[in-house]
């Protein structure tokens, strides 16, 4: 995966007491991106966008809005996240990850 042309903002996204970290970039379209590494452990996310996230390495365990049980997603598989909702994750190995966010910002 590579982005030519994009801006990358160089202050941190720091979650969890930094076991979650993310830089976020801008494509040259204007397309929002966050590029992450999740550590061990468990997690939960609210969103105001809808998420598509891509598995770059790692493996994470997650319960999507209305989901009862937990979906592993490995290295090259993606998901996507509802807008205004909230998801958990169990991080079991360090996690390399791509968020987009369709938002349009």
């Amino acid at each position: 995966m590579e982005f030519k042309n994009a801006t990358i903002i160089k202050k941190a996204n720091i979650y969890f007491d930094g076991k979650v970290t993310s830089r976020t970039l801008y494509t040259e379209n204007g397309e929002r991106k966050t590029l992450g590494i999740f550590l061990p452990g468990e997690y939960e996310f609210g969103t105001e966008a809808e998420e598509l996230m891509e598995v770059l390495a790692g493996s994470m365990d997650i319960c999507l809005p209305g989901e009862e049980g937990y979906t592993t997603y490995g290295e090259g598989d993606s998901f996507v996240v509802p807008a205004n909702s909230k998801y958990k994750l169990i991080i079991k190995e360090v996690a390399d990850y791509c968020c987009s966010y369709r938002d349009g910002k």
